[in-house]
């Protein structure tokens, strides 16, 4: 490993090509990591992995484990944190508050289609609906997403705390709707697009949220 550091430091010291290469080479190891991760859960169950067997699996130490993970769950769901930095690095301009929510969606969907290049999106479907204690890592994730991106919309002064959180909520939702679609498909032996399910789930919410407005209700300033 002392090689492969030295020469990423090499690499990062120099152009911006360098900088590349280990980013690929940082992305090559967290996937690493991910699937000797469900490797054991699938093999073992969820209890009885451990980190130091998911470092030995993956060929790397604990210390490097702990560079690219804070747990066993959080390794095999990594999306979460992903996509709640790229939600709260996001450029905003200042809007009304559904055209903040398009800019997010479109920020989302992005990270939905690397998730589904990058990561092992059908396994992770299939643990998830054997492993509940990973749906409650989820939860938790989410809930964590919902209060930074909201956070963040009040502090650039972009929303009110209510429709912060409305627009983080709805943010979340449609991440979270997607995927459940997609493991019951999965669970059924039905062929499905996780892509597709998630511009299904952008445009039936959208439908949803236009006609659910109170009548004579005047809109908040």
């Amino acid at each position: 490993m002392a090689a492969v550091v030295g020469t990423e430091a090499a690499a990062g010291a120099g152009s911006r090509p360098g900088v590349g290469v280990r980013e690929d080479r940082k992305a090559a190891t967290r996937q690493q990591i991910q699937r000797a991760t469900l490797d054991l859960i699938e093999d073992q169950g969820l209890e009885a992995v451990t980190v130091g067997r998911i470092a030995e699996r993956a060929g790397i130490s604990e210390r490097t484990f702990f560079r690219y993970f804070g747990s066993k769950e959080a390794a095999a769901v990594p999306g979460q944190a992903d996509l709640t930095a790229a939600l709260v690095g996001a450029e905003l301009p200042p809007g009304p508050p559904g055209r903040i929510l398009q800019e997010l969606t479109s920020v989302s969907r992005a990270r939905f289609a690397a998730e589904v290049e990058h990561y092992e999106f059908r396994r992770i479907s299939r643990v998830l609906l054997q492993e509940p204690k990973l749906l409650q890592v989820v939860t938790r994730q989410e809930l964590d997403l919902v209060e930074a991106l909201s956070a963040s919309l009040v502090e650039r002064g972009l929303l009110s705390p209510l429709r912060a959180l409305l627009v983080a909520e709805m943010v979340a939702c449609t991440w979270r709707v997607a995927w459940q679609c997609f493991a019951r498909e999965e669970a059924a032996g039905r062929p499905a697009d996780p892509l597709d399910l998630f511009e299904a789930a952008v445009a039936d919410l959208a439908e949803i949220a236009a006609g659910a407005g109170p009548a004579g209700r005047q809109p908040q300033s």
